[in-house]
Parts: C-alpha cells; sequence; structure tokens
C-alpha cells in the first residue's frame, strides 16, 4: 500500500524535483502524491480532505511557512506526519536537531528522502511542544480544527486570551474561540503583542483604551477599557504597575 504524500512548496520546480525523486524510490518506497499547495495557506485548505499521511513542507514560503503550517495540522484527529525541506539554514536546522523533527537540505538526495519516509511511517507527527522550540518566529495565526476544517484566527485581531480550566477562550471584536494551549506559553510566544494584566489572562497591548475604578475589590482595584468589546477586566494588583507603566508609554 504507497504512502499518501503532499507536497508543499512555493517553487513549481521544487515540487516537481519531489515527485520525480518519489517516482525513483517507488521500489523501495511507494508513495502516491494526494495534493499539493504553494504554500502554507492554501494546504491548510487542501491537506484535511486530501488524507495524506506525510507532509513535505518548505519552511520559507510566502503567506505561511513550513512550522507554522505544522503548528496548525496538529489539531487535527489524524495530523501528518511532517518532513521539513530547507535550503542549508544553521539555525533551522539545529532547532530541528533540538526538537528531533526530521528535515531535508536542498537539493534533496534520493537516498536521503526515502529514509526520511520511512522513519515518518514509523514515527508519530511532531507534537506541538516540538514544533514550538524548533519556530524562530512566533506565529501570525492561531487555529481551531471545526469539523476536520481548519479555521484561522488572526492573531493581530486577537483582543484578549483568558484560561478556563484546560481551555484558553481567545477573544477577538466579532466572537469567541476555545483552544487547547497553555496560556504562558502563548505570552511566551506572543510577548511583544500581549501583556499579562491577571494571573489568568492576557490582553492585545494595542487594544487598551483606558481604565475605570473597580470599587468593592481589593484583588483587582482597576478594570482595563478594551477596543471593540464591552466586557470590562480585572487588572490584578500585582501585575498593575506592569500594565500602568505600559499605558504610560503609549
Amino acid at each position: 500500500m504507497s504512502l499518501r504524500v503532499f507536497i508543499v512548496d512555493d517553487e513549481e520546480p521544487a515540487r516537481s524535483r519531489l515527485k520525480e525523486l518519489l517516482g525513483d524510490i517507488a521500489a523501495e518506497v511507494a508513495t502516491s502524491v494526494v495534493g499539493e499547495a504553494r504554500h502554507g495557506l492554501e494546504a491548510l485548505e487542501r491537506v484535511p480532505a486530501s488524507g495524506a499521511q506525510v507532509l513535505l513542507a518548505d519552511i520559507h514560503m510566502p503567506g505561511m511557512g513550513g512550522l507554522e503550517l505544522a503548528r496548525h495540522l496538529c489539531g487535527l484527529e489524524h495530523p501528518p506526519a511532517v518532513i521539513f525541506v530547507t535550503a542549508h539554514d544553521r539555525h533551522a536546522v539545529e532547532a530541528f536537531e533540538l526538537s528531533a523533527i526530521d528535515y531535508l537540505l536542498k537539493p534533496v538526495r534520493a537516498a536521503r528522502l526515502a529514509a526520511a519516509l520511512k522513519k515518518a511511517v514509523a514515527a508519530a507527527a511532531p507534537g506541538r511542544e516540538q514544533l514550538a522550540r524548533a519556530a524562530q518566529e512566533p506565529r501570525e495565526y492561531l487555529s481551531v480544527v471545526e469539523r476536520n476544517r481548519i479555521v484561522l484566527l488572526p492573531v493581530r485581531d486577537i483582543v484578549f486570551l483568558r484560561a478556563e480550566q484546560k481551555y484558553v477562550t481567545v477573544r477577538t471584536a466579532a466572537r469567541e474561540h476555545l483552544i487547547e494551549e497553555p496560556l504562558v506559553a502563548l505570552e511566551r510566544e506572543f510577548a511583544a503583542r500581549l501583556v499579562r494584566i491577571h494571573r489568568n489572562c492576557l490582553v492585545a497591548r494595542a487594544a487598551i483604551r483606558g481604565f475605570e475604578r473597580n470599587p468593592g475589590d481589593d484583588e483587582a482595584q482597576w478594570l482595563v477599557v478594551l477596543e471593540g468589546i464591552a466586557e470590562r477586566l480585572p487588572v490584578s494588583r500585582r501585575q498593575w504597575p506592569t500594565v500602568r507603566e505600559l499605558v504610560a508609554e503609549k
């Protein structure tokens, strides 16, 4: 039975080269190409319905690169194994090796591709934590899976993130979504964009419009006013000096 492979690369010659190599190694590793895409955004639309078992993804692509693509695919019930393809990028290679993520260097060689595919068959898809460790840039999107479809949530549209039991509520001006990612990891990844106002809440720095008194609450004497939503969120005593200083700088 052939291994179902999906190829993502913004250069058509690179995709063609991978297909040629897959043909060259057919006797050793039988594969069928179930889809192609020019970048991560296109792949997110096509991969869930493709039944792909392995993703061959370029790292650097316009729109969305391979690492962010793989992080969103983690939300699928059966995410594909991922093999990254890259021109020699020392920092990326070191990150992949430290995170035990497989990669191929361009120009890709047939023997190395066959070995990577055999490894992918035996291995599980990379986890969120592995991919996060290998990433060098914060994501441009968070994502949720709805009926085997990946819905992207632009980070620029987030007003606040609030932890509630095992989930985090992602609030935009339009609606709420639930994701399963640790708030502390989100805080670390998006430190330039979000600020902690409470032990369970991060807000977009750019969305802060002011503060209101919160009478009768000694733990949170101030409420933050955010653009686009009516809800006021409490600022803890511990976080108040940081938040106040941030607003003073605006």
